[in-house]
């Protein structure tokens, strides 16, 4: 049979279920509400029957958000690679960020420098991890976040070390600023409120603090107990998102009280999960190192899995706000873009390449663009 034909019953066999539903349901409710309304009684409806319709429709809710979500995700749509600048001699790329202009931000093992590309993966400013002084040191971050002020800032492990970039310096191309100590800093964000999020990996901690205009640390507050965290992010509804290595993930709300963890709340299993972010309509994506792949745990439904192939070693995960994923691909040295929505949903969203697009090669529709 055509595909296109099969797929044209399929979406009509469901348009038709979902219908019908719907017209059920007004139909029972246009005549339940007035007899509801009236304080006789139930009738002849028992208890155990209004418990098996609840129970009946909650898992038909949770069948109609699935469907939902399987028709608006896409899965393995790669529709860009992007080079790590560092080059070969380097560790692959591990931390991200991406800014609200689409900026992006990289971080590479052993490599001393914080890359700003353009959004189609274009250097536009490199900025060297040195330590200016009587004798200057290169120092290796780890990951890295941009504040809300524009100030990048970095987790320096090697040296138990927060450091903030400042142009405003006695030296002509700027300096970082050490601004904290940490036991192992490892992962590195901004909350809602403005406040750094730095991970202490050996300590099982969340540190965040907020900085006044001369880089003095203020309001600082510590989410113990945690489990190897590894890299942090603002999470929905003014939280953040924390992954715990060889755990779970765990959201936290702006009063930094534990929400839930991912894995108790969807029943998921991760194997060891590292980048975690959140999109702009308040999905939880997360990469999982060991299964190489990458979910997004929407807010009603079950998880998907949004890639499942290509991954090497996952690391570093963003969204940006054209509604692309981006994965630090460790691995395979690189970044991986992939376009997970069917389409845009906003429009001032950049235009998106599609894999569909007759101007592109068949190496391109595969999702491989070299830059």
């Amino acid at each position: 049979m055509d595909y296109t034909l099969e797929a044209t019953h399929h979406k009509e066999k469901l348009l038709k279920t979902v219908y019908a539903l719907q017209v059920k349901s007004d139909t029972t409710l246009q005549k339940a509400s007035p007899l509801l309304s009236n304080h006789h009684g139930m009738g002849m409806v028992t208890e155990h029957q209004v418990h098996q319709l609840a129970e009946k429709v909650k898992g038909i809710c949770h069948d109609l958000d699935n469907i939902k979500n399987l028709l608006y995700y896409r899965q393995n749509n790669l529709v860009q690679q992007i080079p790590n600048p560092n080059g070969s001699s380097y560790g692959g790329p591990s931390g991200i960020h991406c800014s609200l202009d689409g900026s992006i931000y990289i971080t590479s093992e052993n490599a001393p420098c914080v890359h700003i590309l353009s959004c189609s993966g274009q250097t536009q400013q490199l900025l060297p991890c040195i330590e200016w002084g009587r004798e200057s040191e290169a120092f290796l971050p780890e990951d890295v976040t941009v504040t809300r002020s524009g100030m990048v800032a970095v987790a320096d492990m090697l040296n138990r070390a927060i450091c903030v970039f400042s142009h405003h310096s006695r030296f002509p191309k700027g300096e970082w600023i050490k601004i904290g100590k940490v036991n192992s800093p490892r992962g590195i964000g901004v909350d809602s409120s403005g406040k750094i999020l730095v991970t202490d990996y050996t300590q099982g901690k969340v540190h965040s603090f907020a900085l006044d205009h001369a880089f003095k640390i203020l309001s600082t507050h510590t989410v113990s107990n945690l489990c190897g965290p590894r890299y942090v992010s603002l999470g929905p509804d003014g939280g953040f998102l924390v992954s715990e290595e060889c755990g779970d993930v765990k959201l936290f709300n702006n009063q930094h009280k534990l929400v839930y963890s991912l894995g108790s709340k969807y029943g998921h299993q991760f194997g060891n999960p590292s980048g975690v972010c959140a999109d702009i309509e308040g999905n939880i994506l997360v990469a999982d190192e060991q299964h190489r792949t990458v979910h997004l745990f929407p807010k009603s439904g079950s998880p998907i899995c949004l890639v499942s192939e290509g991954l090497r070693k996952p690391t570093g995960l963003t969204c940006s706000t054209s509604g692309q994923l981006l994965v630090a691909d460790t691995g395979d040295n690189c970044i991986k873009v992939f376009k997970y929505r069917v389409r845009p949903a906003y429009s001032s969203d950049a235009p998106w390449v599609s894999c569909d697009s007759p101007n592109l090669t068949p190496r391109q529709r595969t999702g491989s663009m070299p830059l």
